[in-house]
This record gives structure tokens, sequence and C-alpha cells, in this order.
């Protein structure tokens, strides 16, 4: 997974300053610019949520180290709601070190080029597989069956009901 992330690391800021010199000479003499990378991990908590609530996200890694996990607690669940394949991963410092940061919560992928797809898929898959489909994650508790006290009030209601609607069929005739 880490391998692919590598690939589209965002560029650093020496880079940035180097391309955009090369633009500015490239707009002097009337020529093509240079391009910039199309596909980029996005990182960010703020972006990255904007992103799978647009569904631009192809893959989100979240970090189990946030503190205070308050953060990022909301996000396996936004992510299920809008099928995006979602991860959890070891260490922010390793999400941080993508993204040339100290540390990062969470980070995605938009996009691939024609070559990774098939590594993309295969991490999608795994992702859903793991995660998202996962029934154990998100276990519902209790089996819907209530407490006797609660079955007497109901069976009690229930027969107090039917009383009166027995007295008004009896008035009304």
């Amino acid at each position: 997974m880490f391998t692919l992330l590598n690939k589209y690391r965002p560029e650093t800021t020496a880079a940035k300053k180097q391309r955009v010199k090369e633009a500015a000479a490239a707009a002097a003499a009337q020529s093509a610019p240079p391009e910039r990378a199309v596909h980029q991990v996005k990182f960010g908590l703020k972006h990255v949520t904007s992103l799978i609530e647009e569904k631009k996200a192809k893959l989100v890694l979240i970090a189990c180290d946030v503190d205070p996990i308050e953060l990022v607690i909301w996000m396996p669940a936004l992510c299920r709601k809008m099928q995006v394949p979602f991860m959890i991963v070891k260490d922010k410092a390793r999400l941080g070190a993508l993204v040339h940061q100290k540390t990062a919560a969470v980070v995605c992928l938009t996009g691939v080029n024609k070559a990774d797809e098939g590594q993309l898929d295969i991490l999608k898959n795994l992702a859903l597989e793991k995660y998202n489909n996962n029934t154990e994650l998100t276990k519902k508790w209790g089996g819907g069956v209530m407490g006797l006290k609660t079955q007497a009030k109901l069976k009690k209601r229930a027969e107090q009901l039917a009383i009166e609607e027995a007295k008004k069929k009896a008035s009304l005739k």
C-alpha cells in the first residue's frame, strides 16, 4: 500500500518553487509550462472529508493513533455511508512522512495512473472486505427482545386498550 502511495506523494516546497520558476520562465518565453502531477495523495481532515462527501476519494487511510480519537472516530461511518473504501493503518507518522509532514491523521487517493489501476483495485477490494463490509465492526447489540417488565407493561396496556375499545363499541350500539 505504501509503495503505491509513495508514487503519488505531493511535491515538496523546494520542488514547487522550482516548478513555479520554470512556469514563469516558460511564460516569458511563450512556451508550454511544465505540467504538474495530476494524481496526488491528499491529506488534512477537512480536505479528505470533503473529498469523501463528494465521492472523489478512491481509497482513504486513517491512522489508529490519533489523539484525541474523536477527530477521526466518525470517519469510518462516513466512508461506509458514501461507499468509499477505507483502511486503518498503524502510525500517523507514516502517513505524515508520505505528505512531507510530521504527522497526518488521514490521507486519501483520488485517482491513479493507468499502470497502477490493478494495484488500486486490489487494495480497494481488500479495504471493502476487511473494513467497509465487515459485520463484526458494525455489530448491533441486543436481539430486539424486551425485558420481562417491559413485556408485562405492554401486555397490560394492550388489555386496557382492548377494554376501552369494547366500551366504545358498547356505547355506540
